[in-house]
């Protein structure tokens, strides 16, 4: 690069971040350690599994810009489809009205859910599909007479949202804690967490023991029981923990056996990430409820949808709005979310992409396996295009690095410099790379982990 044109970036990278401290707020984000402790990229463009930075600087994108990309940025099928849904209609009620993209998605999402889904109620965002989710449950146990239900059972360790309701559903103390007055108080189940499981019991075996403990959180409160919540095979958000399918097929079995119904949160892992197009599938399971967001829209567009069954949707229908199910957005079945969303399904039928996926799961895990070798290294788990590294003072023995020594923070910062966003949840680095991850992009992506590992875990 030319050094005045470096020098040029570089002014105004720092010009720019000095704007953006100066009005925005940040997710998820101690703003007081801006712009020092955790730096700031301001990104001018994606193409494919790359961020350019204003500073002219690359970023491999290993974590999809929060699991939400699935094909690469700027993917020209569904920019295209976009635009052209912007020149027709950007947007119209939907109470009362329809339009041709979000029949269709409607449609297309049916055909691909597990069976006994009939009907698409959209949403803005996962948070939003959770509380959906949870208001329909208990609405149509009322409806049909048994207003008792009142309680839901969800996992221990588990992450759903950040709006009251699907925080409630929520078990990870950091974002719990502080509002826990206000939160509702489900049943927390232990977690069916592989890693977990006592020395030599398998993590189908460590999946059917926390099953037995769910069971008997069922029978502890008959007839109280709306939902059980969960996110099937991996818990993102708790640190991309992983289970055994066993787990889910029974939870089916306990949720019909006590009239509870089943609300799969495949908001992260749906649309491939786990190797199926819908995690579920690969318990055999269908779900009562099924929230996706994320990667619905390929990552382009906030949009989210729950779908549901026949029996739940007919518990609605009556004469009185009172048994309606009167929760509203503004901007639910957007057109333009509908059009990218209809763009990236389209994708898994042309491209063959979980087939794809398989061949890039593969040497994932090939390019992690050394890593379990290292002494700081505790656990490299994966479910299909999800690949974990949990670091801890002794891997061997488990034990945690003490959480103010913010091990994954370095190796944050490592590997920004190097020209990777791996953000880790706590000491817990991950891949979730956009699935058009070429070779030479998991090369690097392998090497700038292989060095931020011994960066962060060095004395």
């Amino acid at each position: 690069m030319d050094t005045n044109t470096d020098t040029a970036r570089q002014a105004e990278a720092a010009a720019w971040r000095a704007r953006d401290l100066a009005a925005v707020w940040h997710p998820c984000t101690q703003m007081k350690e801006h712009p020092g402790t955790l730096p700031l990229v301001p990104i001018r463009r994606g193409r494919g599994a790359w961020l350019e930075g204003v500073d002219g600087m690359r970023y491999l994108d290993a974590v999809s810009s929060w699991w939400t990309n699935l094909f690469g940025h700027a993917e020209p099928r569904i920019a295209g489809a976009i635009a052209a849904q912007a020149r027709e209609l950007e947007h119209v009620i939907y109470a009362g009205f329809s339009h041709a993209p979000g029949l269709a998605l409607a449609e297309a999402l049916l055909a691909k859910a597990p069976a006994g889904l009939s009907r698409v109620f959209y949403g803005d965002n996962g948070s939003a599909a959770v509380e959906i989710a949870l208001k329909m449950s208990f609405h149509s146990h009322a409806n049909r007479g048994d207003p008792g239900r009142t309680r839901f059972i969800a996992l221990g360790n588990g992450y759903h949202g950040e709006t009251l309701g699907a925080l409630s559903m929520g078990d990870i103390p950091l974002y719990r804690r502080v509002y826990a007055p206000l939160l509702l108080e489900p049943l927390f189940a232990p977690s069916p967490d592989a890693y977990e499981a006592e020395p030599g019991e398998s993590a189908e075996a460590c999946a059917l023991r926390r099953a037995d403990q769910l069971a008997a959180i069922f029978e502890a409160h008959p007839g109280q029981v709306s939902a059980l919540i969960l996110e099937p095979l991996v818990q993102c958000a708790g640190g991309m923990r992983m289970h055994h399918p066993a787990y889910l097929r029974r939870a089916r079995e306990l949720c019909d056996a006590h009239g509870a119904h089943l609300i799969a949160d495949e908001i992260a892992v749906g649309f491939g990430r786990t190797g199926t197009l819908f995690a579920c599938e690969q318990a055999g399971i269908s779900p009562d409820f099924l929230c996706l967001s994320k990667g619905l829209t390929g990552g382009f567009l906030p949009m989210s949808a729950v779908l549901t069954t026949a029996a739940v949707y007919e518990a609605f229908l009556d004469d009185s709005r009172e048994r309606a199910f009167l929760h509203s957005h503004s901007y639910t079945g957007n057109p333009l979310g509908c059009a990218a969303a209809l763009a990236s399904l389209a994708i898994f039928d042309s491209d063959d992409v979980l087939a794809r996926n398989r061949g890039t799961a593969a040497r994932m895990a090939a390019l992690a396996a050394p890593l379990a070798a290292h002494p700081n290294v505790a656990d490299v788990r994966q479910t299909g295009m999800i690949l974990a590294i949990e670091l801890a003072a002794d891997g061997r023995g488990k034990t945690p690095f003490p959480a103010a020594d913010r091990r994954g923070l370095r190796a944050y910062r490592h590997a920004i410099e190097r020209g990777v966003v791996l953000r880790p949840l706590g000491d817990i680095l991950y891949w979730m790379p956009p699935y058009c991850v070429g070779e030479e992009e998991l090369l690097h992506l392998a090497a700038v982990t292989t060095s931020a590992i011994e960066e962060a875990t060095r004395a």
